[in-house]
């Protein structure tokens, strides 16, 4: 992955952490976020057998889904269709 790459994901992991601070349990609720997240790609992962819904675990899906949480796994399963990839 290129330079560029990585400072937008750091772009916007600062963006993120300084809207958090900037609210009275905004830590708290951005680490719950990253927990339901991360959950998500977990029960995607599990279900995958049943639903035929695959997302394969990448640094990309993880940062996304750390990161955004769970509309970070919904929109990365939106452009998964969108791309069909």
């Amino acid at each position: 992955m290129s330079l560029g790459v990585y400072a937008a994901a750091g772009a916007l992991l600062l963006v993120l952490l300084r809207c958090a601070l900037a609210q009275k349990r905004g830590v708290r609720c951005f680490l719950a976020g990253s927990v339901c997240g991360l959950g998500a790609l977990a029960v995607l992962a599990l279900l995958q057998p049943v639903t035929g819904v695959a997302l394969p675990l990448t640094r990309f899906t993880a940062f996304v889904a750390a990161v955004l949480g769970v509309p970070g796994v919904a929109a990365v399963l939106v452009l998964r269709v969108i791309l069909r990839v």
